[in-house]
């Protein structure tokens, strides 16, 4: 019998030098083994809020846009005046009489409850027609850029026909033949802005479907409904978010023309473009009818595009993030070699 076997026999393992002792200590107890803790990296959506956090601009953008909805979804509680209240008697009324902070219109009514519910229509039909817009030129891009070959084709020449249709004469034409009401205006304005998501999502789909990653995915045989839904589309998500912000403002100029020219809201609703209209024949006796609601209108879309502003440049890569001064101090102190 060899020595290796008689030690085990014995009970006497050798072990190499420098093992570890794992045996029981005495007592029973067995030796408390460190555990070392990583810190978890944080994940795509932390690291974009951290960046977007810093940029002062995208921050006020998104404090301007959250009071602007809160004023729309507490509009009932803020003014004790109905937007379509007529009262002939109190028309026309300077700012802070008779109850009325922001003064009356030429038919008496409310200006700050008008705009309060203003911002209701306005907010609804740029968020709604950015979410339609995004949903069908996201759907539309990634079947093209992924499938390419004769969809790519047909999909891209969908696109440059609707391109070239005039989009202010199509909202008039079917405003004039459907009628004001808001989700006609939704589907109208969607209609005719998808195409830039569309394009944006086809030359991402196209460089996508070639890492190595969606070659894995198709040797485990997903499907390709589930390369696209489940894998490209996340990746893709970051400029689709970007581009769906700037569309919220331009779906509200958009509204804001169609309603000053007559062709949008209509009354008893309201909407800031409907105010400018209505205060255009009274530039003269009270400017501040038109003031009011181009301001809110200036202030939305100014938010919303300081917003897209904050993504685009936290998505960016090259985008170099200022350190305060006390963290770097700290950062100082606690690796540097001198421990000053």
């Amino acid at each position: 019998m060899s020595t290796d076997n008689t030690e085990l026999i014995k009970g006497k393992v050798s072990k190499p030098l420098g093992t570890p002792d794992m045996s029981p200590m005495p007592g029973g107890t067995d030796p408390e083994i460190p555990v070392v803790e990583l810190d978890r990296p944080p994940g795509p959506w932390r690291v974009l809020w951290k960046k977007f956090s810093r940029n002062p601009f995208a921050m006020g953008g998104l404090a301007v846009l959250l009071i602007f909805v809160l004023l729309a979804i507490f509009a009932p509680f803020l003014t004790s005046y109905g937007p379509e209240k007529i009262d002939l008697m109190f028309a026309n009324l300077k700012p802070g009489a008779e109850g009325h902070p922001l003064g009356t219109d030429e038919l008496g009514r409310d200006i700050l409850s008008r705009l309060l519910y203003s911002a209701r229509i306005s907010l609804l039909i740029g968020f709604s027609v950015a979410f339609v817009s995004v949903l069908v030129g996201s759907v539309v891009g990634a079947i093209s850029g992924y499938f390419g070959g004769f969809v790519d084709t047909v999909f891209m020449r969908i696109v440059d026909v609707m391109n070239s249709v005039p989009s202010l004469f199509l909202n008039i034409l079917v405003m004039a033949l459907f009628g004001t009401q808001i989700k006609f205006m939704i589907l109208i304005l969607a209609f005719t802005s998808w195409m830039s998501i569309a394009r944006l999502v086809r030359g991402t789909f196209l460089q996508l479907r070639e890492m190595q990653y969606v070659e894995a995915a198709r040797a485990i045989g997903v499907s390709s409904w589930g390369i696209i839904f489940r894998h490209l589309l996340r990746n893709a998500s970051f400029p689709i978010i970007v581009n769906a912000t700037l569309m919220v403002g331009g779906a509200i100029l958009s509204e804001s023309a169609l309603s000053y020219l007559g062709l949008g809201i209509q009354a008893p609703a309201t909407s800031w473009g409907l105010m400018l209209s209505n205060a255009q024949e009274f530039m003269l006796i009270d400017p501040m009818q038109a003031v009011y609601p181009g301001f809110c209108i200036l202030m939305v879309v100014l938010a919303v595009n300081f917003i897209g502003d904050g993504i685009r440049d936290a998505l960016d890569p090259r985008q170099q993030v200022t350190k305060s001064r006390r963290r770097l101090e700290q950062w100082r102190k606690n690796y540097s070699k001198s421990g000053n």
